[in-house]
């Protein structure tokens, strides 16, 4: 790149890191308020929460890159437009393509970035993010249990722990279930919540149960080891599914056909890899939108507002189009071919707008830039 073309690259760069800042922020915040629930409701830390929100970030990246580009090209181009910047290149010799060119090529440096986060950073960051999840959700029955407090987990279930050990042992516990009829008492020296095919289980050792039978009598039963199942105070699932959105392309496009989520979602999970693959081509059709509209079209003293509004409608109906294209693929699996099709044609008819306006610029030379 030239010296003209390095400055107009520059122009876009700063405002893509800011608009992809603020759109990725505003995203964590409402994907954060969304996995509040899950941190509140099972007691987890405030570092816990943050992980998992960070874990998210990657899939955002990927939904809002495209707009970024969009918005910062048309930033970066339309002020260029306000101040005469282009006016002047243009009366330079430059015409509308070469000053595309940089603009092009940060929109390709995207695409670059959007498809290594599709297909590495997200996947590895949406499992783990899945994993952490299924932890908490299974880790919340131990919460059932909190040190030196009776806690009632369930209606007729009172539980109480007079110390819980840092590898999560309690010791000198006390159950009592009247949600049975006659009611039990349990007494344990110690006792550890463990998860046994997927159901948590309470696990007391060297300890006794108490009931009163019929006659009036308290029987009373010693053991060594007794587990009291918990399956009805927690929801747990008992396998961790891997989502199409957790996978990487390899587990997409080749499913584990004898794995039953596999088989039923064949046609999801191939739709999701050729999105990922697709998804980056969305950066340069966006950016080329921005570019036909604001360097396309004629000088204005008064603005470029309009144009702005209308790029505008048409980048945002791309991307949900886009968007919409993944979910019939599902249906139609021929569709799959459109992912990549649609990007690539909505790029060419952009480009076919902006090289006609730049022809004809250099032959009506500064008549072309006379105020609209």
């Amino acid at each position: 790149m030239n010296i003209v073309q390095d400055y107009v690259f520059r122009q876009a760069l700063g405002p893509l890191l800011a608009v992809l800042g603020a759109l990725a922020a505003i995203a964590i915040l409402t994907q954060g308020l969304n996995r509040l629930d899950i941190i509140v409701d099972n007691r987890q830390s405030a570092m816990a929460f943050v992980w998992v929100t960070l874990l998210a970030t990657p899939q955002l990246i990927s939904l809002i890159l495209p707009l970024a580009v969009f918005f910062a090209v048309a930033f970066a181009i339309n002020r260029m437009n306000v101040e005469s910047e282009t006016t002047v290149l243009y009366a330079a010799g430059f015409s509308a393509w070469r000053l595309s060119q940089p603009v092009i090529m940060l929109a390709c440096v995207a695409a670059l970035a959007h498809l290594w986060v599709t297909t590495v950073i997200q996947p590895a960051a949406s499992t783990e993010m899945r994993e952490t999840i299924y932890d908490i959700r299974a880790d919340v029955a131990s919460t059932l249990v909190r040190e030196g407090d009776y806690t009632f987990p369930a209606e007729g279930l009172t539980m109480y722990a007079r110390e819980r050990a840092p590898g999560g042992e309690m010791r000198d516990l006390f159950v009592h279930d009247a949600r049975q009829s006659p009611a039990v008492t349990y007494t344990a020296r110690s006792g550890l919540i463990t998860m046994a095919n997927g159901t948590p289980q309470l696990v007391m050792i060297d300890g006794q149960i108490q009931r009163q039978s019929d006659a009036g009598a308290v029987e009373t039963l010693d053991f060594d080891r007794y587990p009291l199942i918990l399956n009805e105070l927690v929801e747990t699932e008992t396998d961790l599914v891997l989502k199409p959105g957790d996978r990487t392309l390899a587990q997409l496009f080749f499913p584990d056909m004898t794995n039953h989520y596999d088989q039923r979602n064949v046609n999801r999970l191939t739709a999701e890899g050729h999105y990922r693959l697709a998804a980056p081509l969305l950066n340069i059709a966006l950016a080329m939108i921005a570019l036909a509209s604001l360097l396309g079209g004629e000088f204005s003293r008064q603005g470029y507002l309009g144009r702005l509004l209308w790029a505008s409608g048409v980048a945002l109906l791309v991307r949900l189009l886009a968007l919409g294209l993944q979910a019939a693929a599902v249906d139609e699996p021929a569709l799959n071919v459109a992912q990549y099709g649609f990007p690539l044609l909505v790029s060419g008819g952009a480009a076919a707008l902006l090289l006609r306006a730049g022809r004809r610029k250099t032959r009506e030379g500064p008549a072309a830039f006379a105020p609209a």
